[in-house]
């Protein structure tokens, strides 16, 4: 089993920024391929960006420039920082592990609200 526990969203002005953590823990073996999803109300989950165990990484066209993703191995955590943040970005934000075994797991979520 693998838990993923998402922490740092909140309410931010646009224009603002916020740093999203996904802290992983349990049978996690080698360095799995992690996504950030994001779900508003009335939608459909999206990709927001995702990172390879390599460290390639892959961004939406809608948080491109604004968007950093990144992993600390020795931490097992992964990390999302936003910048220039609009109130298009509000949503739940989801962290994703693809597990060895081909399972996805996922985190339970934090809510990023971007409004003045």
């Amino acid at each position: 089993q693998v838990q993923l526990a998402e922490s740092g969203g909140g309410l931010v002005q646009p224009g603002g920024s916020l740093r999203l953590s996904c802290a992983a823990s349990g049978s996690i073996f080698g360095l799995p391929k992690m996504d950030w999803y994001r779900q508003a109300p009335g939608k459909e989950r999206e990709l927001v960006a995702d990172i390879s165990s390599s460290g390639i990484t892959n961004y939406a066209d809608s948080v491109k420039g604004r968007v950093t993703i990144s992993r600390d191995n020795a931490k097992n955590t992964m990390y999302l920082q936003m910048n220039s943040l609009k109130p298009e970005d509000t949503a739940v934000y989801y962290c994703k592990l693809r597990h060895i075994s081909g399972i996805d797991f996922w985190g339970q979520g934090t809510q990023v609200t971007v409004s003045s």
